[in-house]
């Protein structure tokens, strides 16, 4: 864990603190900022390995700081915010975080999400060093290896979270997933609330692969159950 290195970007300095006290006891590199921007700036010229990200913050939000680290990293994101709504913590997962905890919070429950969060990644990383295969349906191809998806040569911009769901049904065709299967596979763990998620992310996945032009729909509701790939 000495070489784990974690960036908080929260504009109240206690809660920064607070949790940065209780991740150094658990080994880890810290490093504090108080706005959006310097988030940005300093995910461009170091490297970590996590980010955890309140949304209300000054010069620029949790919201646009994620959209833009999205474009070139994908390390796991917490979501630190006293926004509660369930509307609020859909959002956040759909634009790019991994997990959503909302505050007030406590640290113990805060350090074990962010050590699933990276025990996670870290066997993702080591499943991809594997070599696999594209997996092609007409003209969708999905490269495993570079997390790349096209259709009919176009490239697709997926986030991570759209990418693991599409993987995980074209990987299995014709196999019927639950929402709550869904999201324990591709979040990596249970959660009561997974089903408005899910569901959130397979909507703007068909939009982004133009689903509503295609009469054969590749990704496919199986009411009362879940969602089949139909490739």
């Amino acid at each position: 864990m000495k070489d784990i290195s974690i960036l908080i970007a929260d504009d109240e300095e206690e809660i920064a603190d607070l949790i940065a006290f209780h991740l150094e006891k658990e080994g880890y590199h810290v490093m504090k900022v108080t706005n959006g921007k310097e988030a940005v700036r300093v995910v461009e010229n170091q490297v970590f390995d996590l980010l955890i990200l309140d949304i209300m913050m000054p010069k620029m939000d949790g919201y646009e700081v994620t959209h833009r680290i999205r474009e070139q990293h994908n390390m796991p994101i917490i979501f630190l915010s006293a926004k509660t709504s369930d509307f609020d913590k859909v959002q956040g997962l759909v634009i790019g975080a991994d997990d959503y905890m909302t505050k007030p919070f406590t640290p113990i429950e805060l350090v074990a999400r962010v050590n699933a969060q990276l025990r996670r990644f870290t066997t993702l990383n080591q499943a991809k060093t594997e070599n696999k295969s594209n997996l092609e349906f007409g003209g969708l191809v999905i490269s495993p290896d570079q997390r790349a998806v096209t259709l009919y040569g176009e490239y697709i911009d997926l986030t991570p979270k759209e990418f693991d769901i599409l993987y995980l049904l074209a990987s299995h065709p014709k196999k019927v997933y639950s929402v709550e299967n869904i999201f324990q596979q591709v979040w990596g763990e249970a959660y009561f609330e997974s089903g408005n998620t899910v569901m959130v992310h397979i909507r703007t996945l068909r939009k982004k692969l133009k689903e509503d032009k295609q009469k054969n729909k590749l990704i496919k509701t199986v009411w009362g159950v879940g969602y089949t790939f139909n490739g």
